[in-house]
């Protein structure tokens, strides 16, 4: 067996038997006969050789070391019985040594009454202190005594320094998975405001035209065959964007169809700009230069740059001239989308300005530059500087 399958059965072990050895080790080092009577000695009283009641001392210091996590409160109390009897006795055994180990565990595993259990701790302290005392020769002074207390106390505070530590590492695990489940609601929340919001603009404005075309039975079935095929464009990128939440995707154990390229590439712009001219909107598309081999996220910032831009038309500015051009750069990918006329004003005023706000989003994201406003012929205009290579 591996030292890695080893640790991980180890950790898998109640806590209980793995804090067990711990005690064992205690308990049988205090028989060894370099360490008998060379163990904690508070008081100054003289060495005792073990006795029958020895055993039980040292049980009660060693073996409750079992419980220190599970139990940190019981382990407390049986380990301080047990390390007085000890030093009332003479024993002084190297058992002794779990007392501040255990003020440790303590501190650092007590959820409950910590300041009850300080007070209980410190005020037992005083009468073994006054008995130590009246039992020894006098060789101890109140002063070490106080000593002896000051170095439990830093022992008890290392473990609640180790308690808040935890404490403070789980919420900041916590307020970062609640901020990245935020920005993924935020972020699906915004791909599909960019895919339903275009694809159902269409249809409808799509299926309004269709009400006036009965008298043309060839243009009504082309209107109504159009409306068609935005709703399976529109079934087809949801199914996309679906498969982006499948735990299985980009890890190679999806079907084959989960595997195929979802991002949709600059390329597509032209669908884009097709079915919004099937809706009855005048559209120009220009594409300059040559998109290159890698442009990271680019290309779908870019493509929802003219999808949202479309929309907002579509809604809007329905029936005015709008033009958009594409431009392939160096290194970066410039989209302009402008609508003419002054329906595109209404836009500004009307809309939510979600999908813009999205969009800048985004370009922020990958560096770029991104602008929406009304020009001065009265139309509105998108521009977008779009860094590629770069991933989001």
């Amino acid at each position: 067996m591996s030292l890695q399958r080893a640790g991980q059965v180890w950790r898998r072990l109640d806590v209980t038997v793995r804090d067990l050895p711990l005690g064992i080790l205690f308990l049988v080092a205090s028989f060894l006969p370099g360490l008998r009577g060379h163990g904690t000695e508070v008081g100054d009283l003289p060495t005792r050789p073990f006795d029958a009641l020895a055993v039980g001392a040292l049980a009660l210091e060693s073996l409750p070391l079992a419980v220190r996590r599970r139990w940190p409160v019981v382990c407390l109390a049986l380990v301080t019985c047990g390390f007085a009897l000890d030093q009332l006795r003479g024993y002084h055994s190297a058992a002794g040594t779990a007392l501040p180990i255990v003020l440790i565990s303590a501190g650092s595993h007590l959820e409950h009454r910590r300041r009850t259990t300080v007070v209980l701790l410190s005020v037992a302290y005083v009468p073994l202190a006054i008995a130590l005392s009246l039992l020894g020769s006098g060789g101890e002074t109140p002063a070490e005594f106080v000593t002896f207390y000051l170095v439990l106390a830093l022992a008890w505070g290392a473990g609640a320094w180790l308690r808040s530590t935890r404490v403070a590492e789980a919420e900041r695990r916590e307020r970062v998975a609640a901020e990245t489940r935020t920005a993924e609601r935020t972020r699906i929340a915004r791909e599909l405001h960019d895919v339903v919001t275009h694809h159902v603009t269409a249809m409808v404005v799509q299926a309004e035209a269709a009400r006036y075309l009965t008298a043309a039975p060839e243009r009504l079935e082309q209107s109504l065959t159009a409306v068609s095929d935005t709703g399976r464009r529109a079934i087809t990128d949801l199914r996309h964007l679906l498969d982006l939440l499948n735990p299985d995707h980009g890890t190679g154990t999806g079907t084959a169809e989960a595997k195929e390229l979802r991002t949709p590439a600059v390329g597509r712009v032209l669908t884009l700009v097709e079915q919004t001219r099937r809706a009855g909107q005048p559209v120009d598309f220009t594409e300059q230069g040559t998109p290159p081999a890698s442009t990271g996220s680019a290309d779908l910032v870019a493509y929802r740059v003219v999808q949202e831009a479309l929309t907002n038309a579509l809604k809007y500015a329905h029936g005015s001239r709008t033009s958009v051009e594409v431009r392939h750069g160096e290194g970066e990918i410039t989209v302009e989308v402008s609508t003419d006329g002054t329906g595109s004003r209404t836009a500004a005023a009307v809309g939510s300005g979600r999908g813009l706000a999205g969009l800048r989003e985004r370009v922020d994201i990958l560096g770029g530059d991104f602008s929406a406003g009304s020009s001065t012929d009265g139309g509105f205009t998108v521009r977008a500087r779009i860094p590629a290579g770069s991933t989001s």
